[in-house]
């Protein structure tokens, strides 16, 4: 209560007792100095942060120093293995095993059915020796489903065109576009597997097929090899063509290259002709090139 003395001494007269709250202890000199010396320090730090963190108006910002991004540690997909040792010594059922169980690539995770090629069987299993050998690119929805090579519209074109010059997939006996000749064909894919949404095929998933395909030509033994379309083109030819991915695939028509040894026709895809409807004559130009060049085989007696 705030009081004057004449109010004070009236109250001790009527015997009022006053409560006076207790004097504060004197603060010792060394515990006053540390105190003021406590705040100047913390004074000082909040200027000093306030600085930091807000520079003068005007002034750039100080860069943050980037902190190094970590490369990114490069595992293999779940489930994939090695492609199988050995394929350039396998024979005819191995290396159907070897494509059949492949799982050297992501797409063995999405396939139904490898797609090996459909030719002619030899009565001892072992691989058939054929006149042509035609590569296609890769399969598509139908060959995955079927395990077949050129199934759908793409393959009756094709069965099409063999029919025009005489041949037949898969079939010694077919009639031959000359008396006296049997002429046999084996039909297979650059790729083994079909590409998701029938995009096209990844180099990576190219080189990881490369040596079934070349075994596949050194166990056939073909007389000619057609190859059909540009990653066909690519696959092939990639030894033997100088620049060969800047090299459009109507310049690489008209021409006989070779691929250990065999001679090879370049022509467009079947599924290419069937939206190109004006190039089918160049691709009927290209069979008769592979039909001049390649050797005829006489039908035994």
């Amino acid at each position: 209560m705030d009081l004057d003395k004449r109010q004070r001494a009236m109250l001790r007269e009527m015997g009022v007792r006053l409560w006076q709250p207790p004097s504060p202890p004197p603060v010792a000199a060394d515990d006053a100095i540390n105190t003021v010396a406590v705040g100047a320090r913390l004074e000082r730090a909040e200027a000093r942060f306030d600085a930091e963190a807000a520079p003068a108006r005007g002034a750039p910002a100080p860069a943050l120093r980037p902190v190094p991004a970590q490369a990114p540690v490069a595992r293999p997909a779940p489930g994939l293995q090695p492609r199988p040792a050995g394929v350039e010594l396998m024979d005819w059922p191995a290396l159907q095993a070897a494509v059949a169980g492949c799982r050297a690539c992501a797409l063995c995770e999405s396939r139904k059915n490898t797609v090996f090629g459909i030719g002619p069987v030899a009565a001892d299993g072992a691989a058939p020796q054929v006149d042509w050998l035609i590569v296609g690119e890769a399969p598509g929805e139908n060959e995955d489903i079927a395990g077949e090579p050129f199934v759908g519209q793409a393959g009756k074109l094709l069965d099409n065109m063999l029919l025009a010059i005489g041949l037949q997939r898969g079939n010694a006996d077919a009639t031959a576009p000359r008396a006296g000749v049997s002429t046999s064909v084996f039909i297979t894919n650059v790729l083994k597997c079909r590409p998701p949404a029938n995009r096209n095929p990844d180099p990576a998933e190219v080189a990881q097929c490369e040596p079934y395909l070349k075994r596949q030509v050194e166990l056939l033994q073909p007389k000619m090899i057609l190859a059909l379309g540009k990653f066909a083109a690519q696959s092939l030819l990639q030894d033997s063509v100088p620049e060969l991915h800047k090299i459009p695939l109507g310049k690489l028509r008209g021409q006989v290259f070779r691929y250990l040894g065999v001679p090879v026709v370049v022509s467009y895809h079947p599924a290419y002709l069937l939206r190109s409807l004006g190039d089918k004559a160049k691709a009927w130009d290209d069979l008769c090139l592979a039909l001049n060049v390649a050797p005829t085989v006489v039908r035994s007696a």
